[in-house]
């Protein structure tokens, strides 16, 4: 459904909890445009009816590859049935999906990364994580 009227159709896409607070914060950038949201868990979709029509798709990892395909089935559905003309997301791997699945259909994409990635300190509470990655920090229990 293509927007009318310089009113674009946008897929708000974010995994519940710190995701999703990070995409809310830019709510002003799409007052103005049709919106609807994908996110990964039901609590979370009664706050977010009230501007437009809310997804849950389901929370997923690579660890977990049924949930993966379980979740990608589910954003495809959506996608195809909304056709957002612009997608923007703060992730995670839902998010992620959707992104793509919707570029395949033609959409704009925008991402937006985590504002924690321009933290000059990465702690850890597990030892194994810092020995995998670089410039992080295991200092013990962190909370």
């Amino acid at each position: 459904m293509a927007g009318s009227a310089n009113k674009l159709r946008i897929c708000l896409a974010a995994s519940s909890g710190g995701h999703l607070t990070e995409l809310l914060t830019l709510s002003d950038c799409w007052r103005q445009h049709e919106v609807f949201y994908v996110t990964t868990v039901p609590v979370t979709g009664g706050a977010l009816r009230k501007s437009g029509a809310v997804y849950v798709v389901g929370e997923c990892n690579r660890q977990h590859p049924m949930r993966v395909l379980r979740v990608f089935w589910r954003c495809l559905k959506v996608i195809f049935k909304e056709r957002p003309e612009v997608v923007i997301s703060t992730g995670a791997a839902a998010g992620c999906m959707v992104c793509f699945l919707a570029r395949a259909l033609g959409a704009k994409i925008i991402w937006i990364d985590s504002i924690t990635n321009i933290a000059g300190l990465f702690l850890v509470q597990w030892p194994e994580l810092a020995a995998k990655y670089r410039r992080v920090e295991y200092v013990g229990t962190v909370i």
